[in-house]
């Protein structure tokens, strides 16, 4: 309570020392800040309601003949509709399994000492600093091997070679945090270790669920690479690889283009606002233990 209200008084006498002139600039850049991090978004917008070639006039229109033709043509004249539902499908699964996964791994290590258990931690340490360029040949090794190239189930366990070890990271510094003592009532009243970590733990253990749902979703939802080496055709393309086929060798559909990219946004920011409220705690969960 001491701590508390001396940072409080703390933070008091700043906001009592800051002159006027401080203030001012303080807030002159934060509004810059914002203006400078919402811009890209918006062009991006404005764009996508203009008219097919109005980019390519020699005057600024801003906001000039508004039109939703851009997206009308994405969503009934291209294979944008297949794209999206291969990216859903492939985001989906990506983010159940990598949650899973990451959850259980995280708690064993959280948990439990065996052998393995250092090389377990370093494991997932390493995996984490290899660059996506570096790891393309040899998944496409395995993933040939298993006969799994151009499949939805081999571009996911790709994408899981990504997200589990970052999520499990993150899921063990989040699980040191639940007291112990919890597993122990949880054994006293009958309960195995699978029992007690899906009832008891697991609903303490929201935020920390919430942002490696997010990260996994994420992984899926706006990487390039791995779809572009894997899959081919129209018919198996997610999102991220279908947009390039607006670019092409003499022109670029910039209108298309920036449609396809707000409908792209769109999922994302749902996410995002579905999982806002635990990803602060989650995130900063593991930094202190108790």
């Amino acid at each position: 309570m001491v701590s508390v209200t001396t940072a409080r008084g703390a933070r008091a006498a700043t906001r009592s020392t800051r002159s006027r002139g401080a203030s001012v600039a303080l807030h002159a850049a934060l509004v810059a800040a914002s203006l400078v991090a919402a811009f890209p978004v918006a062009w991006l917008v404005l764009t996508s309601i203009k008219p097919r070639d109005a980019w390519q006039s020699t005057t600024i229109q801003i906001f000039d003949n508004p039109t939703l033709a851009n997206y009308v043509q994405v969503l009934t004249q291209t294979a944008f509709p297949r794209w999206l539902f291969n990216s859903l499908l492939v985001a989906a699964l990506t983010t159940v399994l990598g949650v899973a996964m990451s959850a259980s791994t995280g708690y064993a290590v959280s948990r439990f000492r065996f052998p393995g258990f250092r090389s377990i931690m370093w494991m997932l340490l390493i995996t984490q600093m290899f660059p996506v360029a570096i790891l393309i040949v040899p998944i496409y090794n395995l993933l040939a091997g298993l006969g799994l190239i151009n499949q939805f189930p081999g571009l996911v366990i790709a994408y899981l070679t990504s997200a589990v070890p970052f999520c499990a990271w993150m899921m063990k510094g989040y699980f040191d945090t639940v007291p112990v003592e919890i597993d122990e009532a949880g054994r006293v009243d009958g309960l195995t270790h699978f029992g007690t970590f899906w009832r008891l733990i697991l609903p303490l253990s929201k935020p920390g669920l919430a942002v490696a749902a997010f990260y996994s979703f994420i992984t899926a939802w706006a990487e390039v690479a791995y779809a572009t080496a894997f899959m081919t055709g129209d018919d198996k393309y997610t999102l991220a690889v279908g947009l390039g086929q607006f670019v092409g060798q003499h022109k670029a559909e910039w209108g298309l283009l920036t449609a396809s990219s707000v409908l792209i946004a769109a999922p994302a920011a749902v996410v995002f606002l579905l999982v806002q409220r635990h990803l602060v705690t989650g995130l900063t969960a593991g930094a202190t233990k108790a």
